[in-house]
């Protein structure tokens, strides 16, 4: 059967449609080259951080060998605080400096640059107790440390403390230096531990007994802390450091500890000054049961957690804790310039 040929009129009506249809489907796209705006893909804009993206400039930042402190840039995302940067991975990137202030000098490959590198879990994120549920508070952090945490109810405050020296040193190589006071004032070195001894409990207090062979294996060292933990708490942590001599020389590392009723410790995880030499400081904890180790808001001004030398008189107060400036201590073996 013969077709009837299309006239020019036909012709030109169904390009015109196939046109109008093409323009329909591509208007998403060429819409923001012509009119400006975003282009939307559903889930994420597009031109958009990812959630694990690095922090970009920071402006009126500065800049100390690998220590960045300032403001986050116009536009950053934040949480809560105009000081969190949503987007910051470590420590010193999650949370920028006050105005006028910047990040103290650290030697980079001491104990102050570890804490300020260390990573952290992504913003918004709750506390997990070692089991997994979450910890009965959760107003008072503003940044949550990726530090490890067993499955077992022994790394609490002074525990997470003693937990982060140990990972310092293992990081760094120095597994010789790693050993932790007991609350009874044994000497658990980590050394001794891996050469295959272990601790045993008696009435005249703590003692090593060899019962297995030598391994420096990370797990070996993971089953070490576990049992210092067992025997060391706040007594422990008081009696292996030395009072800060002057607290106006506070250092990241220190600690403060309160004995009694149970026990308290936090420690400085950062120091930012300003030009008139004020010192400033983040504060972190554990706590009990179990927890994760987490930053702490500063209850003075909730949006800011940096606790001011300058707001400290005799004593100060941290979330469900006055602590006081005589109570600030460093541990032995990390700094010893500012120690009595």
């Amino acid at each position: 059967m013969s077709g009837r040929k299309m006239t020019q009129r036909e012709a030109i009506v169904i390009a015109g449609i196939l046109g109008a249809v093409v323009l329909f489907l591509i208007f998403p796209v060429w819409r923001p080259m012509v009119f400006g705006g975003e282009v939307t893909t559903g889930r994420n804009t597009v031109g958009e951080q990812p959630e694990n993206a690095s922090v970009g400039a920071i402006s009126g930042s500065a800049v100390s060998g690998t220590f960045v402190s300032g403001f986050p840039a116009s536009g950053s995302a934040v949480s809560g605080s105009a000081l969190v940067i949503s987007e910051g991975r470590t420590l010193s990137e999650r949370i920028a400096v006050p105005k006028g202030y910047v990040r103290s000098d650290v030697p980079e490959t001491g104990l102050a640059a570890y804490i300020r590198n260390y990573p952290m879990k992504k913003d918004g994120r709750k506390v997990k107790l070692y089991n997994g549920q979450l910890a009965e508070d959760q107003s008072s952090h503003i940044a949550v440390f990726k530090l490890p945490l067993d499955a077992v109810n022994l790394q609490q405050e002074a525990s997470s403390i003693q937990r982060m020296y140990a990972e310092y040193y293992w990081s760094a190589g120095q597994q010789d230096s790693i050993t932790f006071r007991l609350d009874d004032g044994f000497q658990a070195d980590y050394v001794r531990w891996r050469e295959g001894y272990r601790l045993q409990s008696g009435t005249a207090g703590a003692s090593w007994i060899e019962s297995a062979g030598y391994d420096d294996s990370y797990d070996t060292f993971v089953e070490y802390l576990k049992a210092v933990f067992q025997y060391a708490g706040a007594k422990a942590l008081t009696e292996e450091t030395k009072k800060v001599a002057n607290p106006g020389r506070i250092q990241a590392g220190d600690v403060f500890v309160k004995q009694g009723d149970g026990g308290h410790a936090v420690m400085v995880v950062d120091v930012c000054e300003n030009t008139a030499g004020e010192k400033a400081f983040l504060l972190a904890q554990g706590g009990s049961p179990a927890q994760q180790f987490h930053v702490l808001k500063n209850p003075a001004h909730e949006d800011d957690p940096w606790y001011y030398e300058s707001e400290i008189t005799s004593s100060f107060e941290t979330p469900g804790c006055t602590l006081k400036k005589g109570m600030a201590r460093s541990k032995t073996g990390i700094s010893t310039d500012h120690i009595e």
